[in-house]
């Protein structure tokens, strides 16, 4: 049987995204594109060679000038989603962690900081949502979490 070889453009690759889920002072922070209409938990892309905790690491240095702490493993969510016509498949690792400073001020023009209250932070609109929905389970039980996509 011969086995046809198909060169893999991105949008079939799966991408590994290190987050951190973070709160101060019962608020929630959350990242979100320059003018954007939704939000999404700090963190990355890992890089081939590079550990989750030390991607997390280097993307919060580089978006925000801080440094995380205390990085606890919390649970993963698989996602699939179309964006500009190209679909991602992505592995989102999730960790708990507190951050240096109270400076929430971006470093790069794309994206900003905010802080949700916690209360509230159930009803935004978070991506990916099924993410949201583990991180608001966590806070009641604690328990690490794995939310795989549905075809």
């Amino acid at each position: 049987m011969k086995i046809n070889h198909v060169n893999k453009t991105r949008d079939q690759n799966i991408e590994i995204i290190s987050r951190v889920f973070i709160l101060v002072d019962n608020k929630v922070l959350l990242c979100k594109q320059t003018g954007g209409d939704y939000y999404f938990f700090p963190g990355g892309h890992v890089e081939f060679g590079e550990n989750t905790k030390k991607a997390l690491a280097r993307e919060i240095k580089e978006e925000l000038g801080a440094s995380v702490m205390n990085l606890s493993f919390i649970g993963a969510v698989e996602h699939i989603y179309e964006d500009s016509s190209q679909k991602h498949h992505e592995i989102n690792l999730v960790f708990s962690g507190k951050i240096e400073g109270t400076n929430f001020q971006s470093r790069e023009d794309h994206i900003e900081f905010v802080l949700k209250d916690l209360k509230s932070f159930a009803k935004e609109k978070v991506l990916p949502m099924t993410l949201r929905d583990a991180i608001v389970e966590w806070l009641k039980n604690k328990k690490p979490f794995w939310r795989e996509w549905k075809e």
